[in-house]
Parts: structure tokens; C-alpha cells; sequence
């Protein structure tokens, strides 16, 4: 029988990206997301599970759980949000809401997931996404700057706490052309600006991020654990030249 991944965010950029790249690894897959359509369309294209819901009903988590069966190798929490407002117009409501999706959907994910995580025969992988907002400041990013470096703090203490029985990592990608940022990138002049602030003068590709996700949820990262791994080309570290 193949090992089974729980995707929340399933039928997202990233989320159906690394979706299709685990299958193609010969992976059992339980999607979650929104959109009943999508996820259905999606899983029936890949033989997946299914648990329609959003992130902010937290009786979620125990069904997903649930529908994902008894035995789980990995789980990814692939849901986001990009809220960009200087900080005079953020409004409680926007951080808590940032927080809530990013970094407590995570924690009540992998919580609901434990049981099963804990029955598999090696050590099962938990993947989490951070920013590189979390790990250099931009203008207009306070709200999910916040929630993403949450979800960083998160992975550290869930890979201490579940250690050697589940490994925890998170990545922390720079912008990637997915639905989510479609807004961002509709004017294509911003798009390159915001691709040449890049050492690797591009945005990100949806495939890059999951093939880090799907190495992390594969034995051949099973000495890998408590990281945040950057697939930002560069933009968290270095510098272009003037």
C-alpha cells in the first residue's frame, strides 16, 4: 500500500502543484480545499481523497483528519494569504484573520493529524509555508509578515516537540506566480520589477516549491528537521549589485 500525504490547500498554486508531483512519486493523496469543484475535478484527475471545507471552521481539521485515514506519512499545509496594506489601514480584523489561516490553521492541522502521523513505520514528515517576508522586511507586509514568521516559530517548536517520531520543516518561498498572487502580478511592469529585486531575476514557479515539499516528505529528508528552507531566488540573502 502507498503512503498516504494529507494536503490542506489542495487545489491552490502550490498545493496542487505539489500534489501532482507526489502523485507522480507514487503517493496516496487526501486533498483539502474550498472550492468542492475544484478539489473533486482535481482529485479524480489524481485518485485522491477529498474533505471540502475552509481553514477558518475549525471542526475542519478533525474531518479532514478523519476522511484521511488511520495511518498518515506526511502532511502539507499549503494554505495562505497575501495582505498587503499600509499599517494605518489594517484593521484587527485583517491580523487575526492573516494569523488565523497562516499559523493557527497550521497548528490545528498537524494537531487533528497527530494520531495518524504518529502510526506510520518511519518518521513522517510535516511540511508548513513561510515567506521570505518573514525573513526580510518589506513595506506593506506587517499583517502577513506577522503571520508568516508565526508559522516559522511554529515549525521550530513542533520539530522539537515531535521529534524523533514526526519531522517538521517549513518553507519560506518569495513571490511564485499562483493564483493567490494573480492580483499582484496582473500589471506585467510590476511583475518584472518585483522579479529583478530577485539575485535570479524571476519570479517563482508553483513546481519549484513542491519539488522541495515533496523531497521534505521523502525519506531522503529523513535527516532533515526544524529547518525553514528559502526557495526564493536568493532574495532573503543577498544582494544585486547596483
Amino acid at each position: 500500500m502507498a503512503e498516504k500525504i494529507l494536503i490542506y490547500g489542495g487545489t491552490g498554486g502550490i498545493g496542487s502543484a505539489t500534489a501532482r508531483t507526489l502523485k507522480a512519486r507514487g503517493y496516496d493523496l487526501h486533498l483539502v480545499g474550498r472550492d468542492r469543484t475544484r478539489l473533486e475535478a482535481l482529485a479524480a484527475v489524481l485518485g485522491a481523497g477529498t474533505t471540502a471545507g475552509d481553514v477558518t471552521d475549525t471542526g475542519l481539521f478533525a474531518r479532514a483528519a478523519a476522511d484521511a485515514g488511520d495511518v498518515l506519512a506526511g502532511l502539507v499545509y499549503a494554505v495562505g494569504t497575501i495582505t498587503l496594506r499600509n499599517l494605518s489601514r489594517l484593521t484587527e480584523a485583517d491580523f487575526l484573520n492573516d494569523f488565523r489561516i497562516n499559523a493557527a490553521g497550521a497548528a490545528l492541522a498537524v494537531q487533528a493529524a497527530l494520531p495518524a502521523l504518529r502510526k506510520g513505520g518511519g518518521p513522517s514528515s510535516v511540511v508548513l509555508f513561510s515567506s521570505v517576508a518573514a525573513r526580510q522586511g518589506f513595506s506593506l507586509h506587517a499583517s502577513v509578515g506577522m503571520a508568516k514568521a508565526a508559522v516559522a516559530g511554529l515549525t521550530l517548536s513542533l520539530a522539537a516537540e515531535l521529534a524523533p517520531q514526526v519531522r517538521v520543516n517549513a518553507i519560506a518561498p518569495s513571490l511564485t506566480r499562483t493564483p493567490l498572487a494573480a492580483g499582484i502580478l496582473a500589471n506585467e511592469q510590476t511583475a518584472t520589477a518585483i522579479a529583478n529585486l530577485h539575485p535570479l531575476p524571476r519570479l517563482g514557479d508553483a513546481a519549484e516549491v513542491a519539488a522541495l515539499a515533496a523531497f521534505l516528505l521523502s525519506p531522503d529528508a529523513g535527516w532533515i528537521t526544524g529547518q525553514i528552507i528559502g526557495v526564493d531566488g536568493g532574495r532573503s540573502t543577498l544582494r544585486v549589485r547596483s
